[in-house]
């Protein structure tokens, strides 16, 4: 039987890997912002428009820990940070947008 690592976790399924990834609330649609531009934190926020600060931080933290997301620091006042997918992020992109196309099914 084939097994998969990621952070230290065991999985025999990719399909079950993967979805630890792309998984729960925020993740996939934080990915999916981060498709075509880097952002800073606020503009993350205003897009996730009922996201708390804390839950952002939290997946950008997870995001980055997977090497899906690359968080940069400027070393200026205020401190600015800008967030942009790796090309380990990019490879998620596909399935993304096939997600995004389902879903467009069922527009009303």
């Amino acid at each position: 039987m084939k097994r998969y690592k990621l952070n230290g976790t065991f999985f025999y399924c990719p399909v079950d890997l993967t979805l630890q990834i792309v998984g729960g609330r925020w993740k996939g649609i934080v990915i999916w912002n981060l498709r075509t531009q880097k952002m800073r934190f606020g503009e993350l926020k205003k897009t996730l428009v009922t996201i708390n600060d804390k839950m952002l931080s939290q997946v950008l933290k997870e995001l980055e820990e997977q090497g899906i997301v690359h968080r940069k620091v400027f070393d200026v006042l205020p401190p600015k940070v800008e967030y942009s997918l790796t090309a380990e992020g990019r490879k998620l992109l596909p399935i993304m947008q096939a997600m995004n196309d389902y879903g467009q099914k069922f527009e009303v």
